[in-house]
């Protein structure tokens, strides 16, 4: 699905994404941990087009997305969620979701999913909860029918009881439509509940990759300090 070679990127002059090279296959929940300050954000922000890669490889279902425009890529089958949630506060929730397809049956699914959306769909995005604006962020990406979901610290913020539900649909919708999420987490517990495997990333590297079941305290230790 994804295989990454030897990618270089950066901000400026300064280069974070040092040779990272590593790959996703089809369906799999990967978590991708390690301290601040190691690069995870900037590789979704590469992989979306937001970062332009200065060497390397991107190989998205068999072709090089490396260096294309993020709107190219969305395209191609790949679903953002950043920090931050960026959701269009302005906007009702009905609106916010509309943006992401007018089709009523992918519209029904999002509220299907998100439950608390359709309870909510006439208000603006900025007046909801932390946790619902994860979920109307989620939902707009799901909508997409993405191959590929890129989800940037998604329970940042957000009481312990929404994130676990907002996890466990994550995890629903990748396995009824076969997709991939890649997923930064600080949160090593709830990281480790949803993932198939586990990718530890190390001042612009990533290691080996692990089955998330087999990911020990020792392993936790050593790359995270946990």
């Amino acid at each position: 699905m994804l295989e990454i070679t030897n990618l270089h990127a950066g901000y400026g002059g300064s280069e974070v994404l040092s040779g990272l090279s590593l790959s996703i296959a089809a369906g799999d929940i990967t978590a991708l941990l390690g301290r601040n300050g190691m690069g995870k954000t900037t590789l979704l922000r590469t992989i979306m087009g937001l970062v332009r890669p200065t060497h390397g490889n991107i190989m998205f279902k068999s072709r090089d997305i490396a260096g294309l425009e993020s709107f190219e890529i969305a395209r191609r089958g790949i679903a953002y969620v950043p920090q931050g949630r960026e959701i269009f506060a302005g906007l009702s929730v009905a609106e916010n979701l509309r943006l992401a397809s007018r089709e009523k049956e992918t519209l029904d699914m999002a509220y299907g999913l998100f439950p608390a959306l359709a309870e909510k769909a006439n208000a603006a995005g900025g007046g909801l909860s932390g946790g619902q604006q994860q979920q109307l962020a989620i939902a707009r990406a799901l909508m997409r029918k993405p191959r590929l979901l890129l989800l940037d610290e998604p329970s940042e913020g957000i009481q312990p009881s929404v994130v676990q539900e907002i996890a466990a649909i994550v995890a629903k919708a990748a396995r009824s439509a076969h997709m991939s999420v890649l997923l930064v987490e600080q949160n090593t517990r709830l990281a480790l509940s949803m993932a198939d495997r586990v990718i530890f990333m190390e001042t612009g590297r990533a290691t080996v990759s692990h089955a998330a079941a087999d990911v020990s305290d020792a392993l936790l230790q050593q790359h995270m300090g946990l």
